[in-house]
């Protein structure tokens, strides 16, 4: 096993070296934030065809946390494309995070597509500085396919707990596989457990 870890490392180490080149060249990261949209809206269609009925599973209760006003306020952390809010409940008020500026115009495009939300805003951040966000000011925060690329994994829950409605309590699971340890292998598996 450690011999198919060490030959298919080897090869995502070979295939990305053009990656390396161009940001040892300074241009991987202009291209990943002016391309990346493109192609995540691409990739979220197909994703979200495969994924429908877990995450109308996943999402079928978010109404349930609504706060005292009876609307619910969510917070997307990694919001990408905005392809989770045919998902959610109508009258959500959504207010999306991205440390990509570039996916602004697609947010628009899907919220025109989801006339059943209220959209708040757009903030460009990282998950893990979400000043911009107040405390305690949101009753759900949704972060799907993000935890597995941020700088700091402990860091980004301590601001989900922070902008959650006091009392909440939030419990992730980020396991370690066979594909992330191929990919990255220092990822170890965790069992984090934080009070809002």
């Amino acid at each position: 096993m450690e011999l198919t870890i060490f030959i298919l490392r080897l090869a995502v180490y070979i295939l990305a070296f053009p990656m390396y080149l161009l940001n040892f060249l300074g241009l991987w990261s202009w291209m990943c934030k002016k391309w990346f949209p493109y192609f995540l809206m691409r990739f979220s269609v197909m994703y979200n065809e495969q994924m429908a009925s877990k995450k109308r599973e996943l999402f079928s209760n978010l109404q349930e946390f609504a706060g005292p006003s009876g609307k619910l306020s969510l917070l997307e952390v990694g919001c990408g494309t905005g392809t989770n809010f045919k998902f959610y409940p109508p009258g959500c008020r959504v207010t999306c995070i991205d440390p990509n500026p570039n996916f602004e115009k697609f947010l628009i495009k899907s919220i025109a597509e989801n006339r059943h939300l209220q959209f708040e805003r757009f903030v460009v951040a990282a998950g893990e500085n979400m000043h911009q966000v107040a405390d305690g000011s949101v009753d759900v925060v949704v972060c799907t396919l993000v935890l597995c690329s941020v700088e700091s994994q402990e860091q980004i829950l301590r601001e989900v707990c922070r902008v959650l409605r006091p009392g909440f309590v939030m419990l992730a699971r980020l396991v370690s596989n066979f594909w992330p340890q191929v990919i990255h292998p220092s990822w170890p598996p965790k069992v984090l457990g934080l009070q809002a």
